[in-house]
């Protein structure tokens, strides 16, 4: 899996290959998603085609893609494009789906936390890929826990993307087995990747957002191994 940021202003920026890819550009063996997190909107051309993304929209671009050129409607209140890419052997059509178009699960209660909702946006009833998976969570006023209680799922690894954290909060993440748990620091627009034997779950000082995305097996969402709280270590 590839993680990444693209914060135009006043410039366009390209998705340009890298030489570790051995790929005459990007997208020759890969699929990416992408979901704007800034404030401000922004249009993602994909060979010629355009797409207006606002804040939480996701846009899907499958293997073969040749330019994909990223820009800011207003320079001084411009997007912020997560990107989440994965290799692909098989090339599945554009397409942008809207927050008010992704499938949504309402998880959690305030009693514990964690009352949140789940916004899905490639998956099996959604944008049809090869492999990734992606959607984002929002945490509810008051609410500061995510997914727990943690799971592993040893088909897939994954990757967390945590945003709109207020300035000054900050998130203590967990990873490592379920016995054996480890914490880091997440801030502002950080990325963690979780390898398949790691839980992933979170803790913040205020209420946050992220944005989850899988690679591997299968495209199941709902395909987890739950670690009880009482195991955790």
């Amino acid at each position: 899996m590839i993680v990444g940021a693209v914060n135009p202003l006043k410039k366009q920026i390209e998705l340009e290959s890298y030489p570790n890819l051995r790929a005459d550009y990007f997208l020759e063996r890969r699929e990416i998603g992408i979901i704007n997190v800034g404030t401000g909107t922004g249009k993602i051309s994909a060979d010629g085609r355009d797409y207006k993304l606002n804040k939480l929209d996701c846009l899907y671009l499958g293997k073969g893609i040749k330019n994909v050129v990223f820009s800011a409607d207003d320079a001084e209140n411009p997007p912020v494009f997560y990107l989440l890419s994965a290799p692909a052997h098989k090339t599945y059509p554009a397409a942008l789906m809207t927050i008010d178009e992704a499938s949504k699960v309402n998880a959690g209660d305030a009693a514990t936390a964690n009352n949140r909702t789940i916004n899905k946006y490639v998956h099996l009833e959604g944008i049809q890929s090869c492999q990734l998976v992606m959607g984002l969570t929002i945490l509810h006023g008051g609410s500061v826990w995510n997914t727990m209680p943690p799971h592993v799922h040893d088909r897939r690894m994954e990757a967390y993307f945590y945003f709109d954290i207020p300035q000054g909060q900050r998130v203590f993440h967990f990873m490592g087995e379920g016995t054996e748990t480890r914490h880091i620091l997440i801030d502002n627009y950080d990325a963690v990747v979780s390898p398949p034997w790691s839980i992933h779950a979170g803790v913040g000082t205020a209420s946050y957002s992220f944005i989850w995305g899988m690679a591997g097996e299968n495209l199941d969402y709902t395909d987890m191994d739950a670690i009880s709280i009482p195991e955790i270590r």
